[in-house]
């Protein structure tokens, strides 16, 4: 994994290594890149960012890339994951036998809005997650 910011662009970017799916890694730079948020808003944010970084690991192609924004007025991280794949994740409900397949759910339960834009070569699953708690 590599990180840089484009000096364009206030986003700061995680380049997600094809080789290792290294979640805590993720979480750790998300942590880090999103200091300030106070820590009910901080977890909300984290579980979207391993459950989208996670469906790239589980159902995507490389190269892939993690995106996060904050914005002021009011507080909302917008959490970004680019890949390579023209497969978009599906919600769908679970049940309490289930192993797997909770993440989307997750991902709606705590996010403002989602969604998914097709690209050339992929695409780019979205949320906005609402930080009330920041000041």
């Amino acid at each position: 994994m590599t990180n840089g910011t484009a000096s364009s662009d206030p986003a700061h970017v995680l380049e997600l290594d094809r080789e290792a799916a290294d979640l805590g890694r993720v979480r750790r730079w998300a942590q880090a890149t999103l200091s300030g948020l106070h820590q009910d808003d901080l977890v909300d944010v984290l579980l979207v960012v391993t459950e989208l970084v996670t469906n790239v690991y589980d159902h995507a192609r490389f190269p892939a890339r993690l995106r996060l924004r904050r914005s002021a007025g009011p507080c909302l991280i917008s959490v970004l994951v680019e890949d390579a794949s023209s497969s978009a994740p599906v919600l769908r409900p679970s049940s309490p036998d289930s192993v797997r397949g909770r993440g989307m759910v997750l991902v709606n339960q705590l996010a403002k809005q989602w969604g998914v834009v097709r690209r050339t070569a992929g695409k780019s699953v979205w949320a906005l997650v609402p930080c009330p708690l920041t000041l």
